[in-house]
């Protein structure tokens, strides 16, 4: 077992929205967010005072304890305000790609029995056709204007009294975002508020933030990722957060010399364009102190060349997932000069560690070995919403949850994550099931079965690549019709990019896709 050579922290429990903003008065006239597009600026003053009007504005509208409020919406100065708002308010959040189908979006609202949707009005027909769908929903409101819904602006007026909801940390979910876990279609994990708390403690002793420093959060606040690491963790620490809703290079680059951004939270794609693109040379990134990648593996070589271009410590990794709150390992950010290249970090305070054997099954492996990695500590999910056993499937008996990848650990506790047994597809740090894009394409008329795997691009990148048994031997779709056959029934970044034609996909006698040798057929 592998335990934390950081000393323990004590558990949060607290409400998220009190952990994150209880010391907005402290902080005061200091910036809290900035849009990125625009420059709009929140002081913590405004974000706590606001985000208090929004709760009174919500449980005016019926908004009560148990409750589920789901947030649509890219990046934006509004999406912490209504996030704590909510949270305020007695609900948990379910987090909702802006990029989802109405289809796809009603399968959550469904999943997770949310009863309100915040988005914003560019998505609203999304959002409207969702609701009808699935039914229940009472209310859509809109971070900014539409006729017909009520808006969080006009909620700055509300003279209701601010809810005073009791909160169990322990018990009471704070965020419900999906995740496919180890294999299957996405599930609703449940986090507490004491969990994602918790596991901010966690990380701060090894990535600290304070007033003063800028983080530019380009990295989506629904995924467990950019909330926790651009939102909670900095919006904790008096940290100013610059907000931008997509990542666009030039917008990109220009938000960093423009706000003087000291530190980046990213995913290899990111690290990718500031490695090689001709772009970043036209643009003052000198303010920066650090970069830090997570959500998918970096490539050490990838790593190198971007901190030699701007000239940083070597870019640092962090490791976790959605079940995990997310975090769990990360390079600390006055260790990145003694960090060996490819390691995804340290453990966190708190953590314990298992690498057990793939092929002995009950045996722990010690430094050096590979096996999968095994988690326990206090921030592990409460469990997959409605799914008792797919819970049991992820955490066992004694607390360790099964994350479904495959490291090792040196002899200094530095872990290596070397690959992966879960059959998820991680395209460019947003998660994809095979499962789902099998299920879509065993809908079109001319297919007969279907397998999904993940290969990767010229670019590095991990993308789905379907394998395709024709109803018609011989005739039926090509590979054109098959990707825009499931292009119009999901969001963009779970597309099928390849396409291969199989006489059958490989099975075993148990019924289960042999997605290893259809890897190797791709090799």
């Amino acid at each position: 077992m592998f335990r934390s050579e950081y000393a323990d922290v004590p558990p949060l429990d607290l409400p998220i929205h009190e952990v994150v903003l209880g010391r907005a008065a402290v902080f005061g006239t200091t910036p809290a967010l900035i849009d990125g597009t625009d420059g709009t600026a929140l002081t913590y003053e405004q974000v706590d005072r606001f985000h208090r009007r929004f709760a009174a504005g919500l449980a005016e509208a019926g908004v009560r304890k148990g409750d589920v409020l789901a947030l649509h919406s890219p990046n934006t100065v509004a999406y912490p305000l209504a996030f704590y708002a909510a949270t305020r308010a007695g609900a948990a959040v379910t987090t909702v790609h802006p990029l989802a189908t109405a289809e796809e979006f009603a399968r959550q609202l469904s999943d997770s029995r949310a009863r309100w949707i915040v988005t914003i009005s560019p998505l609203l027909d999304t959002a409207r056709r969702a609701a009808e769908l699935v039914g229940g929903v009472a209310e859509i409101f809109v971070c900014d204007n539409a006729d017909g819904h009520r808006s969080l602006i006009d909620m700055l007026g509300c003279t209701a009294p601010e809810p005073d909801v009791p909160v169990d940390p322990t018990e009471d979910v704070a965020v419900l975002p999906y995740s496919s876990g180890t294999t299957g279609t996405p599930k609703g994990v449940m986090l507490t508020h004491r969990q994602i708390a918790t596991n901010l403690a966690q990380l701060h002793p090894l990535v600290p933030a304070a007033p003063g420093d800028r983080i530019l959060a380009v990295l989506p606040f629904f995924h467990i990722y950019g909330l926790t690491a651009l939102m909670n963790a900095p919006l904790r620490l008096g940290a100013t957060v610059v907000v931008l809703p997509r990542f666009d290079l030039a917008q990109f680059l220009g938000a960093i010399q423009t706000h003087r951004i000291t530190g980046l939270y990213v995913a290899p794609p990111v690290v990718l364009a500031l490695a090689k693109h001709p772009l970043v040379a036209d643009y003052d990134l000198s303010s920066l102190r650090y970069v830090i990648s997570a959500a998918a593996p970096l490539d050490a070589t990838l790593a190198a060349a971007c901190s030699a271009r701007l000239g940083l410590p070597p870019v640092g990794q962090a490791y976790g997932m959605t079940e995990l709150s997310p975090g769990t390992h990360v390079v600390p950010l006055d260790r990145m000069h003694d960090a060996p290249p490819g390691t995804v970090g340290k453990l966190i305070p708190g953590t314990e560690m298992r690498i057990a054997s793939l092929d002995t099954p009950g045996t722990d492996l010690g430094p050096g070995a590979p096996g999968e990695i095994l988690i326990r500590g206090p921030q592990v999910m409460k469990g997959y919403l409605g799914r008792p056993d797919a819970t049991a499937e992820m955490i066992d008996p004694d607390g360790w949850l099964h994350t479904g990848d495959v490291g090792q650990v040196d002899a200094d506790g530095w872990l290596f994550v070397v690959d992966r047994v879960k059959e998820l597809i991680k395209y460019k740090g947003f998660q994809v099931a095979p499962a789902e894009l099998e299920a879509l394409l065993l809908t079109h008329p001319g297919v007969a079965d279907a397998a999904v795997t993940g290969t990767y691009d010229d670019d590095g990148n991990e993308v789905p690549h379907a394998h395709v048994v024709r109803r018609e031997p011989g005739g039926g779709p090509d590979e054109a019709e098959v990707m825009a056959y499931v292009a119009e029934r999901v969001a963009p970044y779970k597309r099928v990019r390849r396409v291969s034609f199989v006489e059958a996909v490989p099975r075993a006698t148990s019924g289960k896709i042999l997605r290893r040798e259809l890897r190797g057929r791709q090799a």
